[in-house]
């Protein structure tokens, strides 16, 4: 009774937070709620038994990926007003994702609901003697090894992208460049003048 009521209590705020993290003006304030959401997820993988997930998701992507998210919203100086100007432009996509989200939902609860034990017939059986870290390692460098890597990839495609993106040249910055500096002779730089007595500057 009282890990149905946590449960539930867990998974509300969670939703709720992650409807927030979405719907909120400021975007300070949507990563608090992202940080909510996180911690409420947690105490949702304490439930199950997966308490390395929990830790992990409270120390990596609260104690980490949340708090740079927050660190660079609050330290750029970044007019949303402006990026919101085109939000209408890509609605239509925007509702098409949503509902594929949706009909996916709906599938899954429905499937649920059809045969309670449906969901569980897919899992990959787990020695009873071996911990999460254990568990987890086994089941992902194993039956998950293709998804994890092509994860990795998408990952470090993004990275790239990011730095691409925001890696912009400007012209009133001046950059160093080494091969030049180290090409460089006197007679480039250096023009010996001779200057007759009382004719200098």
């Amino acid at each position: 009774m009282i890990q149905a009521f946590f449960f539930y209590l867990f998974a509300a705020v969670t939703v709720a937070s992650a409807f927030a993290v979405i719907s909120a003006r400021n975007p300070v304030h949507s990563v608090l709620f992202l940080i909510l959401a996180f911690f409420n997820a947690a105490g949702l993988f304490v439930l199950m038994g997966a308490e390395f997930l929990a830790m992990l998701l409270v120390v990596v992507y609260v104690g980490a990926v949340a708090v740079l998210f927050l660190f660079v919203v609050m330290m750029l100086d970044v007019d949303f007003q402006e990026l919101r100007k085109g939000i209408l432009e890509y609605m239509p996509i925007g509702a098409v994702i949503g509902l594929v989200l949706l009909a996916e939902l709906l599938m899954v609860v429905g499937g649920w609901t059809i045969d309670p034990g449906l969901i569980g017939k897919g899992a990959t059986p787990v020695a009873a003697t071996a911990n999460n870290v254990a568990a987890i390692g086994a089941v992902l460098y194993t039956k998950y090894i293709f998804f994890f890597q092509a994860a990795g990839l998408i990952l470090l495609v993004a990275m790239i992208g990011a730095i691409v993106l925001t890696l912009r040249h400007k012209a009133f910055v001046k950059r160093q460049n080494i091969s030049e500096q180290v090409a460089r002779a006197p007679a480039d730089c250096i023009e010996i003048v001779s200057v007759e007595s009382g004719k200098g500057l």
